[in-house]
């Protein structure tokens, strides 16, 4: 039960990376969870884009666009070292749907919130990690 939201300035990314950072961000972060890469998981795995209107983010320094990607997902899905591999492909896919080089990275800021068991509902009930772990093994 992935969910993923990546805000930007609206006009900050290319036409191209517009098209596909959502689902590239998707597949991302099923990879990273380990999930099963089917229909189930995929139609899971919501996205959303935040555009951000003119002038609405800015720094002290200038006003080059800042991305900011949030990941949810239960709480123990993601080890350390998933999440720093989330983080640095994130952060890549992000350029380059933007059209900006390695250097520019410090201008993606990626989150992860863990969502505590029990605190994460779909379909009218409780979704717990084990559930979905069962479920990943039996795809």
């Amino acid at each position: 039960m992935p969910m993923i939201e990546l805000t930007a300035p609206a006009g900050s990314l290319t036409d191209a990376g517009r098209k596909s950072v959502q689902r590239d961000l998707a597949t991302l972060l099923l990879k990273w969870e380990g999930a099963p890469d089917n229909d189930f998981f995929r139609s899971v795995a919501w996205t959303y884009l935040h555009e951000l209107p003119a002038g609405a983010q800015t720094t002290a320094l200038d006003d080059a666009p800042r991305f900011r990607v949030d990941v949810t997902v239960p709480a123990g899905a993601l080890s350390d070292q998933r999440k720093e591999g989330l983080i640095k492909e994130a952060t890549e896919l992000v350029l380059e749907a933007a059209g900006l080089e390695a250097s520019d990275a410090i201008r993606v800021w990626v989150f992860i919130h863990e969502q505590p068991e029990g605190t994460w509902g779909a379909g009218g009930q409780v979704v717990r990690l084990a559930e979905l772990r069962k479920l990943a093994e039996k795809a």
